[in-house]
């Protein structure tokens, strides 16, 4: 069975610390704590749990002090988790499973990150992300912001699920200033970091500077497919802020040339159409939302609520706009059954049934 050294980096994390470690404890034979320059009790609190906690300064990059994290390790794979990720009860018995199970040539095992949970609990934001890695030279962290390992050798999937669930909001600034003073510093962002620098550039509303860096990433002949479609949507959200309508559709319907249509991208088509008042083109699209399958393993970002219960919230309302209020009323219907405690849902249930 193999070995496994979780190796965290962390700062000002006394709020999460131990929810984390207390929920992997027992699970790996190593815990590194990396500390990058906490003013409160995190290291104490980390102190608990392992002996191997270290102060590392911090230098405006995640990829340097992760790899300094995974320099600690000495078991055959290097987990990290974030101080405010989980790994819920439900989720134990398939970690300890994989564990017993997996074969000895495996170098990376990618598992699923839930990042945003609905009003019942249930995951509405998720994705794989590397989080076995075999410890070795040949796997390291690269990217100041958003790091990540570049997958290679002998890759496998696993459901099991880790949760990130913070508690408290962080320097939301972070990683924009991290951009900026790389830029300032004269360094040239990869297309990977070019997508994300104009996703935060986007969160900050800084919407024609988000669409510049974003149409170029869109143009440039290198990049990952699924940061491709994804920066599709982000740049047409832009466009809609500025008011340019026409561009956020072109836009969107740019991202078909990248590949094969995502639930995701068409019911955003369909919001498009829906906000135009144009219900029946609204409505093909979120019915094509329905008929796509989930690209779970591209490692694309999922939100699972676009392949069911989004489009057939929004049909309900298209085919009540249109006047068809049976049409309506099913694929109402439809959205409760996937989430009987939706407030829209319920709504709609009321307004169907004065009618």
């Amino acid at each position: 069975m193999p070995t496994i050294s979780l190796c965290m980096i962390v700062r000002n994390e006394e709020l999460h610390i131990a929810r984390c470690l207390e929920s992997i404890a027992g699970l790996v034979e190593e815990i590194i704590v990396v500390d990058t320059g906490s003013v409160d009790r995190t290291i104490e609190i980390a102190s608990h749990y392992t002996s191997n906690v270290y102060s590392y300064p911090w230098k405006d990059d995640f990829s340097d002090a992760r790899n300094y994290s995974f320099s600690k390790a000495s078991m055959d794979y290097c987990m990290w988790l974030d101080a405010d990720d989980v790994l819920e009860e439900m989720e134990k018995d398939k970690f300890l499973q994989l564990k017993q199970t997996l074969p000895k040539d495996v170098d990376l095992v990618m598992m699923r990150y839930i990042t945003s949970f609905d009003e019942a609990g249930k995951p509405s934001f998720s994705y794989f992300r590397e989080r076995w890695i075999r410890n070795n030279s040949q796997y390291r962290w690269i990217g100041a912001v958003h790091e990540v390992i570049p997958p290679s050798g002998n890759i496998v999937y696993s459901d099991t699920a880790i949760s990130h669930k913070k508690m408290n909001q962080g320097d939301p600034d972070r990683n924009l200033n991290i951009y900026k003073k790389l830029l300032a510093e004269g360094k040239r962002l990869d297309p990977r970091q070019q997508y994300y620098y104009g996703r935060e550039l986007y969160y900050h509303k800084q919407y024609q500077e988000a669409v510049s860096v974003l149409e170029e990433f869109l143009l440039s002949e290198t990049g990952w497919v699924e940061n491709k479609i994804e920066a599709c949507s982000i740049c047409a959200n832009c466009y809609d802020c500025l008011g340019q309508k026409q561009s956020a559709l072109i836009t969107l319907l740019r991202s078909l040339s990248f590949d094969l249509p995502r639930a995701e991208l068409c019911c955003e088509i369909g919001k498009h159409f829906l906000k135009q008042g144009n219900y029946h083109t609204a409505a093909y699209w979120y019915e094509t939302a329905l008929s796509r399958p989930k690209q779970e393993y591209s490692g694309g970002f999922i939100l699972p609520d676009c392949y069911d219960y989004i489009p057939f919230l929004q049909l309900c309302v298209c085919f009540d706009k249109i006047g068809d209020r049976k049409k309506a009323k099913e694929y109402n219907e439809k959205a409760g059954a996937c989430k009987p405690y939706s407030q829209a849902y319920l709504y709609n249930k009321q307004y169907f049934e004065r009618l």
